[in-house]
């Protein structure tokens, strides 16, 4: 049959080979015998007949002619001679009927501006772009696509809608920007899709969408269109206070959760809470424990239970395992309402190799290195971004952005900046490449991460950016214009490091150990630092909080207590991971909820009494965190008691009466006089007592205050004497 198509452009439609089929299919104006007309074009594989229908009058109907077999249809309007909107009325071939507006009629969604900020590696808003976003055109509903695969030869959207059929809704190239294009109407929520994706070798190869924003429960793979535009945010009043309060001096005592574990639905084969369950359950826990912040193990879409979220494939989708998107955003929402900051673990230094990701996304290697030496990590199996190219970056720091400004996500916990960093992070010689002055730095990193944490504290001053680093690398938290990464807060990984060494000692052997819980104090200054006591110590053979503790468990439960009151009394925010908080036994498995029965039991409830305890007095008490970052905040009375393993410091507020005195006794003994230097003159009272029988002590307190005497102690002139506990912590403060 006559074709106003080239055979050859025919044949490339029918083989999906075409690089912008919109230049064929849809409307266009065409001149046939000199005379100005329209013709339609359509390839349908699956249709029977298809009918044009003028969208405006309705009347107005025109049979294309089936031109090849395999579903190429056309239509010449003789009697039209400009565009009009119109649908096509096809039938099936297997006797089914539907109407639609054809996806080819549209002009691109993306424009010039867009694609050019994208190249450079500034359009910060991308997400709005690129993926599947609902919108109205030209008064029609659909889904805009738009996807960056500069290497290959076609993509299409497939999904249930099109039969996973690739040839259906080939996208169109703009320009040479790499980025395809197509808008589809009538998808609405919920419907699934993929890129697929022919390689420059041929190879078909199919994606999930690197921005989709919902994706299928795992094992499934296929990204899932929704809307998260439709959420009614109740949190202003959150922001107002945040903006009133400088958010270095502010208490900051976080939970950190995984949200998988925490608890189940153990009435219901022990699934997972929703969202919507967590906010009900979660949530109210935490207001009464007194944290101040949750922090989340990554809850971006993730392949694996087991990688705890660590390796990503969805950057864009909270994970569907624990219901949709605006499910977990009506989450964040009420933790702000109830006055609970929210943090977000980040992954941004590698991404898993699985075969619907983003590994070799467009048959190259696109988002990695093409070199295994800068593009691997040998020790965890998985990718390394290539930050040195403007598209990446852009994908990564509008992925930062849009957790915060769109899920008002109040900073994110960057995961492994360590292995950003340095070009031979975890590798021998051999296995890297060295940067072009032959250091390890990684400078295109740096570079990112300057970048990165130069535009959240231009555009979301409230918002912080934690690095986990485990290096001495200089300025991780001086601002990116002063040298520096850019950083607002740093994890103190060198002091739990210490802290944990020096804990897990028998008593008997601490006094050799003694400046591993001092040496902290030489650098606490150089950086904001959080101290933490993280998933990642209690897991893979280095036993719970609980159990690292020396002793019986009478003792395991008194050291634990003293390691958490000497953390809250040591200069830095805080940290502690879910199940710490009532002496959580065996260690932590994602595969099963916390051991909420064993406060059943008197020592863990206990336990839990004494966290909530310590939690109130640390919000209660500005010293304990208003100078955490300011060298006059902190003041040792003694550093030096080794031999009885006993450490004594102040910590300082605004105020004097904000002082408070503390005094940890890492050993068995028991000092019925001990006597200790005060700050000033003043009347004394034991605020914190570790050793409190309602705490699971063995009751040695001081219930009466105490008035300073004129007597030198620790080079003081004012002193008291106190009964000082076996394996406590005791904090005093004066009115």
């Amino acid at each position: 049959m006559l074709t106003t198509v080239k055979m050859n452009e025919l044949k490339q439609i029918v083989d999906a080979s075409f690089g912008d089929p919109h230049q064929i299919l849809g409307m266009h104006e065409f001149v046939t015998d000199d005379k100005e007309c329209i013709v339609v074009r359509a390839f349908i594989p699956q249709a029977e007949s298809v009918t044009v229908v003028d969208d405006a009058f309705s009347s107005r109907r025109y049979e294309m002619d089936m031109v090849h077999t395999d579903g190429f249809f056309e239509c010449v309007i003789e009697d039209r001679k400009k565009w009009f909107r119109y649908k096509l009325d096809i039938k099936g071939k297997s006797g089914d009927s539907w109407e639609t507006y054809d996806a080819y009629s549209f002009m691109p969604t993306i424009n010039e501006t867009d694609i050019y900020l994208f190249n450079q590696g500034t359009n910060y808003e991308i997400y709005n772009i690129l993926g599947a976003n609902p919108k109205t055109v030209d008064g029609i509903d659909g889904v805009a696509f738009g996807v960056w695969a500069p290497n290959a030869r076609r993509v299409s959207v497939i999904g249930e809608f099109n039969s996973w059929d690739g040839r259906r809704h080939a996208m169109r190239m703009l320009q040479s920007s790499g980025i395809w294009e197509i808008f589809i109407p009538g998808l609405c929520d919920l419907d699934n899709y993929k890129f697929e994706i022919k390689a420059s070798n041929g190879a078909i190869i199919q994606k999930q969408d690197p921005y989709g924003k919902f994706a299928e429960l795992r094992p499934s793979t296929s990204s899932l269109i929704f809307d998260i535009n439709k959420h009614q945010w109740n949190d202003a009043g959150w922001y107002e206070e945040l903006k009133n309060k400088d958010k270095f001096n502010v208490p900051m005592n976080i939970y950190e959760v995984h949200l998988g574990s925490w608890k189940r639905a153990d009435d219901e084969d022990n699934r997972f809470l929703t969202y919507l369950e967590l906010a009900d359950q979660l949530i109210p826990y935490v207001k009464e424990m007194g944290y101040t912040h949750i922090e989340l193990l990554p809850v971006e879409e993730h392949p694996y239970d087991g990688s705890w979220g660590y390796q990503v494939t969805g950057y864009y989708a909270p994970t569907s395992r624990y219901g949709n998107p605006d499910e977990f955003m009506t989450f964040v929402d009420k933790c702000h309402q109830a006055g609970i900051g929210v943090f977000l673990d980040w992954v941004p230094a590698h991404f898993p190799k699985d075969a619907h990701g983003l590994a070799r996304f467009d048959g190259s290697a696109l988002y990695e290195h093409e070199d295994p030496r800068q593009g691997e990590h040998p020790e965890w199996g998985t990718l390394i971004y290539n930050f040195g190219r403007n598209e990446v970056k852009n994908f990564l720091i509008a992925n930062a952005l849009f957790w915060i400004e769109k899920y008002h996500i109040d900073g994110l916990r960057v995961d492994a900046v360590s292995s950003m960093l340095y070009l031979n992070y975890a590798k021998e010689d051999g296995q890297w490449v060295a940067n072009k002055y032959g250091g390890s730095d990684n400078l295109d990193a740096i570079e990112f991460l300057k970048h990165l944490n130069s535009i959240i504290a231009q555009r979301d001053p409230l918002a912080h950016m934690i690095a986990e680093e485990s290096t001495s690398w200089p300025y991780i938290t001086k601002p990116a214009e002063n040298d520096g990464l850019g950083f607002t807060l740093k994890w103190n990984m060198g002091w739990m490091n210490d802290f944990l060494e020096y804990m897990e000692k028998d008593p008997v052997y601490r006094k050799y150990h003694h400046n591993n819980l001092t040496f902290g104090m030489v650098y606490a200054y150089t950086e904001k630092f959080i101290l933490v006591l993280s998933h990642d110590e209690v897991v893979h053979g280095k036993k719970s909080m609980l159990d690292k503790m020396p002793g019986d468990l009478w003792q395991k439960f008194a050291n634990l207590r003293a390691a958490y009151g000497f953390m809250f009394g040591f200069p830095g925010k805080k940290l502690l991971f879910m199940g710490g908080e009532f002496g959580q036994f065996i260690e932590w498995n994602e595969k099963r909820p916390l051991d909420w029965f064993l406060l059943e039991y008197q020592h863990h409830q206990t336990m839990l009494d004494y966290v909530k305890y310590l939690n109130r007095i640390y919000l209660d008490n500005e010293a304990f965190w208003s100078k955490d970052f300011e060298g006059e905040g902190f003041e040792w009375i003694d550093a030096n008691d080794g031999e009885r393993s006993i450490y004594s410091f102040i910590r300082k507020g605004r105020k004097k009466d904000d002082t408070l005195v503390i005094i940890c006794n890492f050993t068995p003994n028991t000092y019925e006089e001990f006597k200790m230097g005060m700050p000033f003159e003043a009347t004394w009272h034991e605020i914190l007592n570790s050793d409190a029988v309602e705490f699971g002590g063995s009751g040695v307190t001081n219930p009466n205050p105490f008035y300073t005497q004129k007597s030198e102690s620790h080079g003081r002139e004012n002193s008291i004497t106190l009964r000082l506990p076996p394996l406590s912590v005791v904090v005093l403060k004066s009115w």
